[in-house]
């Protein structure tokens, strides 16, 4: 099986980075599509927008953020078909999660490879 990658929008797509899918609700700022080289926008997916907006990529808070985002995730009705796809594509490929924020640290990328990691 490949890897589960995350990187932020505003870095340039390699070839290492195989199926690349932006995983936020926003469409991050000053990139076009053919820049960000995306196979999917799984907005579905990312944090609620009240989630997102309590968070506020506040450090302090990335624990309780982690917790609701995973517990969204499962309440999703999304999730499962997301989860048999990455299943699919990392049979044969790197995954790479596009994220914006600028907090490498702390970001919904971060908490959704690990979730997925423990789904598959």
């Amino acid at each position: 099986m490949f890897e589960i990658k995350i990187k932020r929008a505003y870095e340039a797509a390699d070839e290492t980075d195989g199926i690349r899918i932006l995983i936020d609700r926003l469409w991050p700022r000053g990139i076009s599509k053919d820049k960000l080289q995306i196979v999917s926008w799984e907005k579905d997916l990312a944090p609620s927008a009240d989630l997102r907006k309590w968070f506020d990529h506040d450090p302090e808070k990335f624990d309780e953020f982690s917790r609701k985002y995973r517990q969204e995730l499962e309440e999703n009705e999304r999730s499962d078909e997301f989860l048999a796809e990455c299943r699919k594509w990392l049979e044969n490929q790197n995954l790479t999660f596009v994220y914006a924020a600028k907090d490498e640290e702390h970001n919904n990328a971060l908490v959704l490879r690990e979730w997925v990691k423990a789904q598959i």
